[in-house]
């Protein structure tokens, strides 16, 4: 079953109380998630936690009714699972590195921690430093045939894709399909088909590279282009394997070399 990163912060500007309810009401915002797990961390301007949600298919709905109760609580609200793994990866060492690991039924204790030390950060007057730098900005939205960018540091620019007719399967929970991928970046792919699940759904897909190297891993439907001859559907990867990423980066620094 896919997991999908979400993370919140808040800062001195925060409802202590408030960032505490968002986390006990976790349960209740995400009925749809099969585990949940959180990691609490404490910085010196900020409080954050990650969430891990185990669900069947993105729970769009719920977690914009989550990035609601955030944002009303005074936080910030980011959708992990949408940032090309090498950014995630850096955002998670940035925010979260040190932090305490907590299950699903440990809201209470996780909870009580949050709101502690947002209560310290509000009851101070504010440093006279520089504030520590933002989350990472929401993926926009982006042409149906585009995926999502390449993080800084990647083999090609943000945003680049590179056209391709790569061999793939992918797989629903109802349909086993062959076709080809058109287009590739270090966030996911965009495949010409008929058969377009709809957004928000998972798929698993097996990529064949033409070095011989494999692309297996679960994949999220973000677009779905209905046009009777260019239409198909935009995958974002979900993966957080260090195989799966290592595999895709040589693979598009291939592309930029011209060997792909």
């Amino acid at each position: 079953m896919p997991v999908f990163g979400l993370a919140a912060l808040w800062n001195g500007r925060a409802t202590p109380e408030r960032a505490a309810a968002v986390v006990e009401g976790l349960e209740a915002l995400l009925p749809s998630a099969q585990t949940l797990q959180l990691v609490v961390a404490m910085q010196a301007e900020q409080a954050g936690i990650e969430l891990k949600v185990e669900a069947p298919g993105y729970p769009r709905a719920a977690v914009e009714r989550l990035a609601d109760e955030v944002k009303r609580s005074g936080g910030t609200f980011v959708e992990l699972w949408r940032l090309p793994k090498a950014e995630r990866d850096a955002f998670r060492h940035l925010t979260f590195a040190g932090g305490r690991a907590f299950g699903g039924h440990e809201r209470a204790e996780a909870s009580r921690l949050l709101a502690q030390h947002v209560g310290a950060l509000t009851s101070r007057p504010p440093p006279p430093s520089a504030p520590p730098p933002p989350p990472p900005a929401p993926t926009p939205e982006l042409d149906p045939r585009r995926v999502p960018p390449a993080p800084p540091g990647s083999p090609q620019r943000r945003g680049r894709r590179f056209a391709v007719r790569l061999e793939l399967e992918f797989r629903t929970e109802l349909d086993f399909v062959r076709e080809h991928a058109l287009n590739i970046s270090n966030g996911g792919l965009f495949i010409r088909t008929a058969h377009r699940p709809p957004p928000d759904s998972i798929v698993t897909v097996d990529v064949k590279l033409p070095n011989g190297e494999r692309l297996q891993g679960d994949a999220v439907v973000v677009h779905v282009v209905d046009d009777p001859y260019s239409g198909g559907v935009g995958l974002a990867f979900l993966s957080d394997d260090a195989t799966f990423s290592q595999t895709l980066d040589r693979y598009l620094a291939s592309l930029v070399g011209g060997a792909g």
